[in-house]
């Protein structure tokens, strides 16, 4: 299969003759065996099986291979929501006394995880304008840095990273890139392509596409060599947990996936559900048709505003004359999804009256589904951060979030014309 659009349907799950055709729920948190020494072997990780639902199962399995097909990498990993997935990738390479280098444009809950709990557990994080310059990036990395963060499409200010940029810096100082490609999804791009080594998702977002399922997923794209960089031990030296064995060496390039899974899902817990992972398989299997309307109701929407006498700014990447559209021509060439960010004439108490105003469009703490939504962040996902935090995020004050949804597009236009005609 060479079409990300067939992937999206056909990826991950393949029945054998007279087997169910659509992905079955394998409701179970356990699997039965015949042979102790079978079983001895799964759990010196010397064979592969499903034994216990916190650490795999068939339908987790199967949308796992699918995701990781389509965002070109190695092997992939399901978790319980996006936050959980931010979590593990970071901390499986990175512990007490060791540092990270993080795009200060990023979702609330990053900035939080990062800045206040990370913390706690002795991770510390500089976090650095997306538009720092090569040399002053590379001037920030410490021995003990050992990794970039950073999101393609940041969550809610629009910013698009230079990905090939953050990558030569980490790779030149042989740490890995970790992007949060959870906005453009593969569907309109893939970081692995472009330098980064691994790549999470809340998959509650697109990749559901519903807003009926929490979830997250960490893809491993096997490109980066753990071994040869000397920085990450728990990696290339043995783990007693499971007697010695040592990640690099037993495997591969899915070193870093495999170490996530059997130690720290094993340990934290933070498993998906079959039954969700039912749901986003079924969901992911109409992706790359939502997101091709998402981007044209979005741009459609955008034009609207950019034109209009209430609207004091917008950011949407793709907007001819946006600040980052030279960027999202080269990362997203097939559209910049369907969130924006944009201010009403009358600063922050003119953008609550109109969203209060919006009779379709619904005031709610969600983004990236198939209905038209919106959201103040300052006062609600971001409010957790002080005014320069909130600076550093893009965040002002009369932002507003809006993710525009699958209903017709004039519709979406003449609900938002009504609300401000209120302001």
């Amino acid at each position: 299969m060479s079409h990300i659009n067939t992937k999206c349907i056909q990826s991950g799950y393949n029945p054998g003759n007279g087997e169910a055709r659509a992905l079955p729920i394998y409701q179970s948190t356990t699997f039965k065996y015949d042979s102790v020494d079978l079983l001895g072997d799964l759990f010196d990780l010397k064979a592969s099986g499903h034994f216990y639902t916190r650490l795999s199962n068939p339908t987790n399995e199967a949308v796992e291979i699918k995701i990781a097909e389509l965002e070109g990498g190695v092997g992939a990993m399901v978790t319980a929501s996006g936050q959980s997935a931010t979590l593990i990738s970071i901390t499986n390479i990175a512990g007490a006394g060791d540092h990270i280098i993080c795009a200060s444009a990023v979702y609330g809950g990053t900035f939080n995880l990062l800045d206040v709990t990370l913390r706690k557990l002795g991770i510390d994080t500089t976090f650095v304008d997306p538009e720092i310059s090569e040399e002053e990036l590379n001037s920030l990395i410490r021995p003990n840095t050992k990794l970039i963060f950073g999101e393609t499409l940041t969550n809610p200010s629009l910013v698009v990273l230079d990905i090939e940029k953050f990558a030569k810096v980490a790779h030149n100082n042989a740490i890995p890139l970790i992007i949060d490609n959870t906005f453009p999804t593969p569907i309109l791009c893939r970081p692995f392509e472009f330098g980064a080594d691994i790549v999470i998702h809340s998959t509650s977002k697109y990749l559901d596409g519903h807003a009926v399922v929490l979830g997250g997923v960490v893809v491993d794209s096997g490109n980066f060599d753990w071994a040869k960089s000397g920085k990450f031990p728990g990696l290339t030296t043995p783990d007693p947990s499971y007697h010695g064995v040592v990640y690099t060496e037993s495997f591969g390039n899915q070193a870093y996936i495999c170490k996530a899974r059997v130690q720290l899902m094993r340990d934290l817990g933070t498993q998906m559900s079959p039954n969700t992972a039912f749901i986003l398989n079924m969901n992911i299997e109409t992706l790359h048709i939502r997101m091709e309307r998402h981007c044209e109701n979005a741009l459609k929407v955008a034009q609207h505003l950019a034109n209009h006498p209430k609207i004091a700014w917008i950011n949407y990447p793709g907007l001819e004359g946006d600040k980052y559209y030279s960027l999202a021509k080269k990362y997203l060439p097939k559209g910049c999804a369907g969130v924006m960010a944009y201010g009403v004439k009358g600063g922050k108490e003119a953008s609550k009256k109109f969203m209060e105003a919006l009779k379709m469009a619904s005031l709610e703490i969600h983004v990236a589904d198939i209905r038209t939504c919106c959201l103040h962040p300052a006062t609600t996902t971001h409010r957790q951060l002080n005014d320069q935090q909130l600076v550093e995020c893009g965040v002002t004050p009369d932002l507003i979030r809006m993710s525009i949804g699958l209903e017709h597009v004039d519709d979406i236009i003449a609900d938002i014309d009504q609300a401000l005609e209120t302001v």
